[in-house]
């Protein structure tokens, strides 16, 4: 069943002058539940634009994004807000709250459900423990590595239990063995039929995806081109 369509859709910005920037052109697409789906490509190819429609960050100029059957367009933005509450998000700025603890970042998204802080810290230290970070659980986000923010802003992405998870390049920080580690973290979520979509260069999750979609210059190129 597709959890995700795009038809025909495009993103278009405006340069310098009358210049038009076409970031995404023309892009029809499907991710069906359950999958795990790698957005590739280059450096400023669009597949981060992509990711951002998908996600219902970002307006299509043209063409439509349908997300679980329903059309985005011509939803408010409170409408796009209520959508955007079934994803979890990984950026690669990893937008963490630097004066609050590792746990109550962790467990942010939870605050707005009336869950309590006993609950939320033990919910935290549950879905730090696979990211070896349970021994960091009071230490303020501002005293970790890169590397240990990313995997901070993975949890956090986890903590609201999403339908669908989006990551932004979330190994770009990582060592080999943290990015493996990640994505086997990865892997167990889509065999409990979370799905991903995951813009990455990073070969071990080409290698895991069960879906690859190669972007280039706006446009779908086919893997084997």
């Amino acid at each position: 069943m597709p959890l995700w369509q795009t038809r025909s859709a495009s993103k278009i910005y405006q340069g310098g002058g009358a210049r038009e920037i076409r970031a995404l052109d023309g892009i029809s697409l499907t991710i069906e539940q359950g999958a795990c789906c790698a957005l590739a490509g280059p450096s400023g190819s669009g597949k981060s634009t992509l990711l951002a429609l998908l996600g219902a960050l970002d307006r299509p100029t043209a063409g439509e994004v349908l997300f679980d059957g329903q059309t985005l367009a011509g939803l408010s933005d409170i409408g796009l807000a209520r959508i955007r509450r079934r994803f979890g998000f990984v950026f690669q700025n990893f937008s963490l709250l630097a004066r609050l603890s590792v746990w109550e970042n962790v467990s942010y998204p939870l605050v707005p459900r009336g869950i309590g802080r006993g609950q939320r810290r033990s919910l935290a230290q549950k879905l730090l423990e696979p990211l070896g970070l349970a021994d960091r659980l009071n230490d303020p986000a501002d005293q970790l590595s890169g590397g240990e923010q990313q995997r901070v802003a993975v949890a956090r992405a986890l903590a609201a239990e999403p339908t669908a998870l989006l990551a932004d390049e979330p190994t770009s920080q990582l060592d080999q063995a943290g990015a493996e580690s990640l994505w086997e973290t990865f892997d167990d979520l889509c065999r409990r039929g979370m799905t991903l979509v995951v813009c990455s260069h990073d070969p071990l999750f080409m290698a895991r995806a069960n879906q690859v979609v190669y972007v280039e210059s706006g446009k779908l190129r086919d893997a084997g081109s």
